[in-house]
């Protein structure tokens, strides 16, 4: 077994890993460390998320750099802040034997001033955001022109977020003879481009296959209907009492959304994403670690820099655009050795995206059924039982038995444990005892019993610019117009969704409401324009066109009336209050906040 001893680390790293308790390297640090102390080269290094690439390419940096000069001689870009900001600190840790050593973290989001100053002190090592590095470049606050080493972390997803120009741009900066190494978990052709770019015979490392998931992590999903994904959500975490999870969505929008509807139903969650400040980011993630927060719903862009060992699920409540992007997110578990679970929920459309997920990751996905009711009372109610059997005995609380032996005096030992547990599983009971089913048959004929339904003669057909490329499968934007226009299930039929555009039918008698409803409407920031479809088919457009305007998913901002998904039914749980609070507010007056808050729950 390989010790790193054996990887050629100087005596001052040794000691700050010993301090860190680290006793083996992981796989990529192996394979990589030695390569890098060895000799002036090009690297290209694949491996999963969580597998230990900040040391494979930090030792190597901090032991070749010269600490007692004040020039910057190496750099690294990474996609977003909470990254900068980590690596940054884990640098500091490993190098904390080497006197004079300055590593600065350059990020958008705070003071360019203070930065500047901070790399004016003299850092031999900056650790930056593609979009912030460029910028002060520009304002020549920052001199890499002496650089020897830089390293492209997470090099897809800074592809991913369009950084390629920026990247471009600041390495037109650096010198040519400069060593280049780049990390990243996979290996699209993207990537593949700025290797042949920017690098000269590089020798690649890979951990694993290109592009395969970790074996520490299990994938399993879920089809429900488009309505039910909100559902199914909450019976999932209710079905893991323990849970400790990022909840992946696509958009900022749909982040916040959920995020505030789980707090308003007792979770302790929060929302992560782009429009947070940095110091709201801070708190979350702090309240996240302290586990203040256990469900943390997030954009893909934002959970970059979620370094958190010990996270249970992560949940797919909508699958990324892009299919590479899933290994980012399987990867946030099942890290340091763990073993974690990767959850999708799913309609039954985009099947097909978990038939291209399993060719790219290598690992097959395990149908699973969404919990019923009755199975989550189960689940809690054992759970309530290990956790009294568990529970330390509190002796101070010995004082007070002879008065409660009075109060439950003449109870039998069978008719206390009911009465204990009756306490916390009559709430799961009453919420859940006339639960529905939400699973979808793969093999379900309601696309078929919609489309079938006639044209009328006393229906109106429209036109809206809304379609596949929105991820708006033929539910999902009936949903969609049922809730902007507040329409009955069977008043909005045959519904056609292409790429980009997309037809549906009402009766005549609901043409105006449907015009009128969709005035001031906006869909992920873009203007919802409708139209009367001359044609029933659809091969025309023309007619009168519904307004535009500022607004969010619907008029007035809203995603639709509050306790929609049967929040306002859900058993409302007691105990503590978390640190961390926030305050959640309709969609129209809401500051950009994290969206924390919600009562801590005593899980059963």
């Amino acid at each position: 077994m390989s010790t790193f001893q054996s990887l050629g680390l100087e005596e001052q790293f040794l000691q700050a890993i010993a301090d860190l308790g680290f006793e083996t390297p992981s796989e990529v640090q192996e394979k990589t460390i030695p390569i890098l102390l060895e000799s002036e080269t090009d690297m290209v290094s694949l491996a999963q998320t969580g597998t230990g690439k900040t040391a494979a390419f930090g030792f190597p940096m901090l032991q070749k750099i010269q600490v007692e000069s004040r020039t910057t001689q190496g750099l690294i870009l990474s996609p977003t802040r909470e990254l900068c900001m980590q690596i940054t600190t884990e640098l500091k840790l490993y190098g904390k034997y080497m006197q004079g050593l300055n590593v600065v973290a350059i990020y958008g989001g705070a003071s360019i001033s203070d930065q500047a100053r901070q790399i004016k002190k003299g850092a031999q090592i900056i650790v930056a955001t593609p979009g912030r590095m460029k910028d002060m470049i520009g304002r020549r606050m920052i001199d890499i022109s002496k650089i020897e080493y830089c390293v492209l972390d997470e090099a897809d997803e800074m592809l991913n977020m369009g950084f390629y120009e920026d990247i471009t741009e600041i390495l037109s900066h650096s010198p040519k003879e400069k060593s280049t190494w780049l990390f990243s978990a996979t290996m699209p052709k993207e990537v593949s481009t700025i290797a042949k770019k920017f690098m000269h015979n590089p020798k690649e490392v890979t951990v694993g296959t290109k592009n395969v998931g970790a074996d520490s992590v299990s994938h399993e999903y879920f089809m429900v209907g488009a309505k039910d994904r909100y559902p199914a959500l909450k019976r999932l975490a209710d079905a893991h009492p323990d849970i400790f999870s990022v909840v992946f969505c696509r958009t900022k929008r749909d982040t916040q959304k959920v995020a505030e509807t789980l707090i308003e139903d007792g979770y302790n969650a929060a929302a992560l994403h782009g429009d947070l400040s940095q110091n709201q980011r801070d708190l979350v993630m702090k309240s996240f670690r302290n586990r203040q927060i256990q469900m943390l719903v997030a954009t893909d862009v934002a959970a970059r820099g979620i370094d958190v060992d010990d996270i249970t699920h992560v949940i797919n409540y909508q699958l990324p655009d892009e299919i590479e992007t899933y290994t980012h997110r399987s990867g946030r578990t099942g890290r340091a050795g763990k073993k974690g679970v990767s959850m999708v929920i799913i309609t039954k459309s985009e099947i097909r995206k978990i038939k291209a997920i399993e060719k790219i990751i290598s690992k097959t996905f395990v149908k699973k059924e969404v919990p019923s009711g009755m199975e989550i009372c189960e689940m809690q109610l054992f759970h309530l039982a290990n956790n009294i059997k568990d529970t330390e005995i509190n002796h101070e609380i010995d004082n007070y038995l002879p008065k409660i032996n009075e109060v439950l005096e003449g109870f039998s030992k069978e008719e206390l444990i009911k009465k204990v547990f009756s306490v916390e599983f009559t709430r799961f009971y009453n919420y859940y005892k006339k639960a529905k089913d939400l699973n979808v048959d793969a093999g379900s004929r309601e696309y078929e019993a919609e489309s079938s339904k006639k044209f009328s003669d006393e229906s109106t057909r429209f036109f809206i610019n809304l379609g596949r490329k929105d991820e708006l499968q033929w539910m999902d934007l009936k949903d969609l117009v049922r809730e902007i226009t507040q329409l009955g299930k069977d008043d909005v039929f045959h519904v056609d969704t292409m790429d980009t555009f997309s037809f549906f039918n009402t009766d005549v008698a609901h043409t105006d409401k449907v015009l009128e409803a969709f005035k001031d409407v906006q869909y992920n920031d873009r203007k919802v324009d409708i139209e009367i479809s001359k044609d029933r088919g659809g091969r025309n457009r023309g007619g009168k066109r519904g307004g535009s305007g500022k607004g969010g998913f619907g008029k007035k901002g809203g995603f639709g009336k509050k306790g929609r998904s049967g929040g306002d039914d859900r058993p409302k749980f007691g105990g503590d209050k978390p640190k961390f609070k926030g305050k959640s507010r309709r969609r129209d007056d809401r500051p950009k906040s994290a969206g924390t808050g919600g009562r801590r729950r005593k899980r059963m």
